[in-house]
């Protein structure tokens, strides 16, 4: 799942809050009152047979197979077991965020696409409209987060350490630190990686990629997954578009046919260039949820009457 990119090898992972200042320690913080503790692939490493180190036995190609046919069997066990607490955790997480009608989006994208130039505008655009908060992914420094603050929104930082993406349970225990108001709307800027944020729901309401001209109209088609997973597909940095190579048709194009139902917009943070279009979706997006919420309750209420 994360062997090749090296996800969950020992670094230092923690939560800062960005107003108070506090740090916590996410590898070695353990569940407790809604905080949350890390997760680490580092155990589902390849297994290797004890013997073979201790006391330098030689085996048998067969007694290899077996014991390599076990240790496959148990990365597999442990990475199942892995995303089932993450999905569990992430279902709390949504449960939190309906009750109190606040809408999370993570937004995600591979390196340098602009997603905090994004953020940083939106929260510019919507602070005096609608309660804006932040959940900050990066491996390393409180860099963004800082600019998300200065923007004008509460922020927390999560730093992961060598991991590559955020998890429910680093959600859980940022949201436990910003604690947002009922009806606002949470940003979930997800560390920069295309491939292991597709396998991670962190309850959020709608997952948005976003897609810079820089990067290769495609990009849909090599990272299926993440697109398939999307609501959205944000086309970031369009005021580039006339100096690279890139081809807005078709990328959309590719989107759509991994995932017929994404929507899409063209924005340039930068400038502002369709930047109307962005927060039109985000407004929507968040409206529908709360009017999703309502229903759930009306069905449920009415369920309970009917059987007394």
């Amino acid at each position: 799942m994360c062997k090749t990119c090296g996800c969950g090898e020992e670094g230092e992972s923690k939560i800062v809050n960005l107003q108070t200042g506090a740090e916590f320690d996410l590898k070695n913080a353990h569940a407790d009152g809604g905080h949350a503790r890390s997760h680490s692939h580092g155990v589902a490493r390849p297994h290797t047979h004890p013997h073979a180190h201790e006391h330098g036995h030689d085996h048998d190609h067969g007694h290899d197979h077996d014991h390599a046919h076990d240790g496959a069997e148990r990365t597999l066990d442990v990475q199942a077991r892995i995303l089932a607490k993450n999905d569990a955790i992430a279902e709390r997480n949504r449960a939190w965020l309906a009750g109190r009608e606040i809408f999370a989006v993570n937004l995600v994208s591979a390196p340098g696409a602009g997603k905090t130039t994004l953020v940083e505008r939106t929260i510019r655009a919507l602070k005096d409209k609608v309660a804006l908060y932040v959940i900050e992914g990066d491996q390393a420094t409180s860099i963004d987060g800082e600019r998300i603050r200065a923007a004008g929104a509460p922020a927390v930082q999560v730093n992961t350490g060598a991991g590559c993406h955020l998890d429910a349970e680093m959600v859980a225990r940022g949201l436990a630190e910003l604690r947002p108001s009922p009806g606002s709307i949470v940003l979930i800027e997800n560390v920069g990686n295309l491939v292991c944020p597709a396998l991670f729901d962190l309850g959020e309401g709608a997952k948005a990629v976003i897609l810079s001209v820089t990067e290769g109209d495609d990009k849909p088609l090599k990272y299926p997954h993440m697109f398939r997973a999307a609501q959205l597909v944000a086309v970031s940095k369009i005021d580039l578009a006339p100096y690279v190579d890139f081809d807005r048709n078709r990328a959309l194009e590719n989107a759509r046919r991994i995932n017929p139902a994404i929507e899409a917009v063209e924005v340039a943070a930068t400038t502002g260039e369709g930047f109307e279009a962005w927060v039109d979706w985000l407004l929507n997006a968040a409206a529908a949820m709360r009017e999703d919420a309502f229903a759930l309750s009306d069905r449920a209420a009415f369920s309970i009457t009917s059987r007394a």
